[in-house]
């Protein structure tokens, strides 16, 4: 259920939107089949999720005193601190599905990749769901109302040595979601069923080390008519995590998923073995 060409603009405050048969992140105006089964079986996900507990993120600054610095080793390391939105929602044939974008190929770093919608965190933000809801009004014109924030999940950390934390939202009303893509940021919004990160299905992967830690790096794929999206890296890695905390079960593959120790000093930062999506 890939979303079709929405309204773009430069401008996230845009005010024109598609209408709802152009978008098809929007169920048919027909009543559902068990509508109320599916509403009771949503409430109980938020129920559920909102008990869930991260474990403690690695990626915290120390408060204990680092040892003196040998010559040239730089500044203590304080790393940057971002959130993604992993946005939720009931399709009409009942399925859960995740909202993704595929990035602007302008883009000066990870341009043209599937990402979660979000980014850095600013001066002003009460928390991370304040960044991530921020960023998703600002790439794809989702309205922070209309998200219910259920859990935050493990911290992760970038190629680029920045915290990154999910932050799980529930889109309880597709109807009211009017896509505005600002396309300096944005090409494409669609969106994949959230299942498909636990199935050794159309995943392949990388066997990798950065900071002396071994880890893999997953590729999944997913068609839609003749689209073909790519999902690597990172969000494949948020989106493996975010399928078990919900399905609450392992995925059918091994996951091998690294907590790197953060560098203690400026210039003790390592660069991640470049790898790239697996095109087919």
């Amino acid at each position: 259920m890939v979303l079709a060409k929405p309204n773009q603009t430069g401008n996230p405050s845009a005010d024109a939107a598609p209408s709802s048969s152009a978008n098809p992140l929007i169920p048919a105006p027909a009543a559902m089949d068990g509508e109320e089964a599916s509403c009771a079986e949503m409430e109980a996900l938020v129920r559920r999720l909102r008990l869930h507990r991260p474990a403690p993120s690695p990626y915290e600054p120390s408060d204990a005193v680092a040892p003196a610095p040998s010559a040239g080793a730089g500044e203590l390391f304080r790393p940057r601190r971002a959130a993604v939105l992993v946005c939720l929602f009931r399709s009409a044939a009942g399925e859960l599905r995740v909202i993704l974008t595929k990035r602007s190929s302008s883009l000066s770093t990870h341009s043209g990749e599937v990402a979660l919608p979000g980014g850095k965190a600013e001066e002003g933000d009460a928390d991370d769901a304040a960044t991530a809801l921020r960023e998703s009004k600002e790439e794809i014109g989702l309205d922070p109302a209309l998200v219910t924030i259920v859990t935050y999940l493990e911290h992760f950390l970038s190629k680029h040595l920045l915290v990154v934390v999910p932050v799980v939202g529930i889109l309880s009303d597709i109807q009211a979601f009017k896509p505005v893509l600002n396309v300096a940021e944005v090409d494409e919004i669609f969106d994949v069923p959230l299942e498909m990160f636990l199935k050794d299905e159309n995943r392949t992967s990388d066997e990798l080390e950065w900071m002396g830690q071994p880890f893999t790096l997953h590729h999944f794929t997913y068609d839609k008519g003749n689209e073909n999206y790519i999902i690597w890296g990172l969000t494949a890695g948020i989106l493996i995590h975010a399928a078990s905390v919900v399905y609450q079960r392992q995925p059918d593959f091994p996951e091998k998923r690294a907590q790197f120790n953060l560098p203690k000093y400026s210039k003790e930062c390592y660069s991640m073995p470049s790898s790239g999506p697996v095109k087919r």
